[in-house]
């Protein structure tokens, strides 16, 4: 009976989407020292954060994945946590002239993972 009250529990999975993938046909038609910026908010909409820079500015989107794990006993509580983002940052001139940019796709990489 011990070892029973023991084992009982829960097991949960979660997800938690901040995500919408960037559109692959959109960033083709980017062009660094061609492309401004009001060209750069009408293919990808209102970035997440807009960074000031002493030689221009910063264009910052993020998209993000999480997915956890947790189970419960009795007694003890177990948990997994793991987040994974998209990001893509354009770099502008004085003139809001697209410079260059770089870009990170991790977001499908989140997983569910047995919490020990």
């Amino acid at each position: 009976m011990l070892f029973i009250l023991v084992c009982s529990g829960c097991f949960v999975l979660g997800t938690n989407k901040n995500y919408h993938a960037f559109d692959s046909e959109a960033l083709g038609n980017v062009q660094p020292g061609q492309t401004t910026a009001s060209e750069i908010l009408s293919l990808f909409g209102a970035p997440t954060e807009m960074v000031e820079m002493s030689n221009g500015n910063a264009y910052v989107y993020h998209r993000s994945v999480a997915k956890g794990t947790v189970v419960w006993l009795v007694f003890i509580s177990f948990g997994n946590y793991d987040k994974q983002t998209d990001q893509l940052v354009f770099f502008f001139d004085k003139n809001d002239l697209l410079t260059h940019y770089g870009i990170s796709l991790n977001a499908k990489d989140a997983k569910y993972g047995f919490p020990f």
